[in-house]
């Protein structure tokens, strides 16, 4: 009969991460690094110093690895200082944050900028990133803490305020006044995330937006924009969302280098407001015009509706006023929505998550979260050029619930957004990692399949094709994509594209109206058919030759040891030349004698060793099924499939164990590691049948029960 061990395999020996009693939401961020602010705060203050961080220190590594690193002549001459150093009377923050606090410093993170002045338009997420009650006056000792959205969780990164200078003045952001710090503060605990100030040179600006918002975002293209962008973007502005744009570049040495209109190609923008004025001399048309902010604090657009062009003359004052006109030098321009659209290639809107803002009037998403992993050999199938193995990779079962409220052309259906988000390369850029070129597809699950958790099967997705998918696969940290689908039952199949890549992810699913998304995990059961007794009269050529090596070995006694079983074996296997095989390790047949021993002797018997040998015929003939090249080993992909026709039915951490533990170099799994691995699998069930007296699919176990 099969059973269910639920709470005797472990989801991980240890989770990433626990939540409890809310932690890392917005009101209980996790800690990073386990340092509490409020803590270090009072033993500062109870002891009269300042904070030096030490996870974070004001040292070379801190700045980078290459070209902030130890070697790099641009690190020689910086000196870390805190801002009572570097002038008199420095401020937190002067007058309210805002845009002109933002300038580029000596770090190619204009991406990260280019968010943090979208994040100064709304109060509301600015002081959840940046918490208030922060100074250099009143209980200053040092430190501060900033926020940020991590991978599904808030953290609170606290920092101690040491900053890179050279010549005394700040090496990256800075602000328009020279004693405000909270922008290089903000850089610097951002920095502090990612592992240095060198992990942040070139980016998106998208995955700072949703690191400030946990939101999620949507691109376009300006050729492929739709009609209505000009609506959409001025709906995304009055939502709270942040915006950002940017002119690519063909040709890469040519990033960031001025046109003769005064905008920046390879470069991140920011988009701070969108309006339409009329125009008084020109008979009460109206125009369109895009705010835009260059992260360096200055360098501008000087055509139409720059500055100081003459299209101003044309509005009244009362429409200045309302845009809030001036000719400055700090990086912040007008220009019409025509000339935006020609000008920039692509825009990016980062919509926000229902716990990004509390105002009702403001539209809030319905979001589900889901973590996963690829697992080289295992669950990192690539996509679906490689159909072998494209379907082990995991797999996201999703229930579009409630079909939209405002249907086009009369059209049931459900409005969603997928976002697939790769985790942690940013931070191990130092160790060589890069992003992988990701993208997911999603299947219709057939109404008889409804409600059925197992794990979608390969001539499943040989034999059906997407119902939608990401419009390409891309080396980003997050691709997503707008759908509309019927209500029903779906799977997502999210992939890098090529097989063996190895890496974490967390996959949400963000909608108008409900929906359920949820990892398909195959229930933990196994199946153990009693062998039919052997009868002596119809021995097998096979079954003779055992029974007279076993008699020669096992003596009188007629019992084996582990050492004895493991000469038994490898003789009989020998004579096997399509297993391939060295042959059986002392330590897979202690292993196997473990498993037989029924009367504790430490040995077999010859019934014990029958009911053995009976199990691993049954188990080789299922390896020589998937060994069907003769190279005498199964792809570590395929032991999924063998693992299933041997009775055991796991879940996926258990098959990336099970990879990881018995898998050789090139991702395959000789006869030895095979029949190994069963007999463990089969010990494991049967030791918790023992312990599950109730058969309720849970025990509990002394710490002296887990040691044997």
């Amino acid at each position: 009969m099969p059973y269910t061990p639920s709470g005797f395999f472990c989801d991980r020996l240890i989770r990433e991460r626990e939540r409890r009693d809310g932690e890392g939401s917005l009101s209980k961020p996790l800690r990073f690094s386990g340092q509490d602010f409020a803590t270090l705060k009072q033993e500062c203050l109870t002891k009269k110093c300042l904070f030096e961080d030490d996870t974070f220190p004001a040292t070379v590594e801190s700045l980078g690895y290459k070209e902030l690193g130890h070697k790099s002549n641009k690190v020689k001459n910086i000196v870390w200082k805190r801002p009572k150093e570097i002038c008199e009377n420095p401020q937190f923050i002067v007058g309210g944050a805002s845009r002109t606090d933002i300038c580029q410093g000596d770090l190619g993170d204009c991406w990260l900028l280019a968010a943090i002045a979208c994040l100064t338009l709304n109060e509301k997420l600015l002081f959840r990133v940046v918490p208030q009650e922060q100074s250099y006056s009143e209980g200053y000792c040092g430190l501060f803490h900033f926020q940020f959205w991590r991978y599904g969780d808030w953290v609170d990164v606290v920092i101690d305020d040491r900053i890179p200078t050279l010549n005394n003045q700040l090496v990256f952001t800075k602000s328009a006044e020279r004693n405000e710090f909270w922008s290089a503060l903000l850089e610097k605990a951002y920095a502090k995330l990612h592992g240095s100030y060198e992990a942040l040179k070139g980016g998106n600006t998208t995955e700072a937006m949703e690191d400030f918002t946990g939101g999620v975002t949507e691109f376009y293209e300006m050729k492929e924009a739709p009609k209505e962008l000009y609506k959409i973007m001025k709906k995304a502005l009055e939502s709270g969302s942040m915006m950002g744009c940017s002119i690519d570049s063909l040709v890469p040495a040519r990033f960031e280098t001025r046109t003769v209109t005064g905008l920046v190609k390879g470069h991140a923008y920011s988009v701070t407001a969108v309006n339409e004025c009329k125009q008084s001399l020109h008979k009460e048309s109206k125009v369109r015009l895009v705010r835009l902010r260059n992260p360096w604090g200055q360098v501008e657009w000087n055509g139409p509706w720059s500055d100081n062009s003459k299209e101003w003359v044309s509005l009244s004052k009362g429409e200045k006023d309302k845009l809030q006109h001036q000719s400055a030098e700090d990086g912040e321009f007008w220009m019409s929505f025509e000339d935006f659209k020609k000008n920039y290639t692509k825009i990016e809107i980062c919509n926000l998550t229902p716990d990004a803002l509390e105002d009702d009037k403001i539209h809030k998403w319905t979001v589900s979260v889901n973590e996963g992993r690829w697992v080289r050999g295992c669950s990192a199938g690539g996509c679906r050029n490689y159909p072998d193995t494209f379907w082990t990779n995991p797999q996201y079962r999703l229930r579009l619930l409630e079909e939209d409220d405002d249907p086009e052309d009369n059209e049931v259906a459900c409005s969603f957004v997928i976002a697939l988000m790769q985790k942690n390369r940013r931070k191990e850029r130092k160790m060589g990692a890069n992003l992988f070129t990701i993208g997911f597809a999603i299947y219709e699950v057939p109404k008889e399949m409804h409600g059925n958790k197992q794990h979608m099967q390969k001539d499943f997705f040989l034999f059906n094709s997407s119902k939608a998918r990401c419009k390409s696969y891309i080396n980003l940290r997050e691709v997503t994509q707008r759908f509309r689908l019927s209500p029903g039952e779906y799977v997502i199949i999210p992939s890098t594209y090529e097989p063996h890549q190895e890496g974490e992810f967390i996959l949400r699913v963000f909608s108008e109206k409900r929906n359920t998304s949820e990892e398909i995990e195959n229930r933990i059961e196994a199946d153990h058919p009693v062998p039919a007794p052997a009868n002596a009269g119809e021995e097998s050529e096979e079954d003779q030759q055992f029974r007279s090596i076993f008699q020669q070995i096992a003596g009188d006694e007629m019992e084996i040891t582990a050492n004895e079983l493991k000469n038994v074996l490898n003789s009989i296997v020998s004579k096997h030349k399509d297993l391939n095989s060295e042959g059986f390790s002392l330590d897979s047949c202690r292993s196997m004698i473990s498993l037989m021993d029924m009367d504790g002797t430490g040995r077999l018997n010859l019934q014990e060793f029958r009911h053995l040998w009976n199990k691993i015929k049954q188990w080789q003939g299922i390896f020589q099924h998937y060994n069907s090249d003769q190279a005498g080993s199964i792809n570590s992909y395929e032991m999924r499939n063998a693992v299933n026709d041997a009775g055991f039915r796991l879940n996926n951490q258990l098959y990336d164990i099970i990879t990881m533990r018995y898998a050789n170099e090139g991702m395959n799994i000789d006869f030895d590691s095979f029949i190994s691995c069963l007999v463990r699998l089969e010990a494991m069930f049967r030791a918790f049948q023992a312990f599950d007296q109730d058969g309720d699919g849970t025990i509990r176990l002394s710490v002296l029960e887990v040691s044997c």
